[in-house]
């Protein structure tokens, strides 16, 4: 059950930092770092959990992977 929670979270971290990556390229963060020199708070809130959720579900993956083998 774990492991499937930890790949889970993984893949939605995956999702979610490919959605901010684009985001990030969008025009309306190209107008915001135009004015105020950095992309909207969306795209980079999209980006940083999509960052944090996969190195989570990367770590419970790793961590269920060690916890099998004793």
């Amino acid at each position: 059950m774990y492991k499937v929670l930890s790949i889970a979270l993984f893949i939605a971290g995956i999702v979610l930092a490919v959605f901010g990556a684009q985001a990030v390229n969008s025009t309306s963060s190209s107008i915001s770092r135009f004015f105020t020199g950095a992309p909207t708070d969306k795209s980079m809130e999209m980006l940083i959990s999509g960052i944090v959720l996969s190195v989570v579900g990367l770590a419970g993956i790793v961590i269920s992977r060690q916890g099998s083998r004793r």
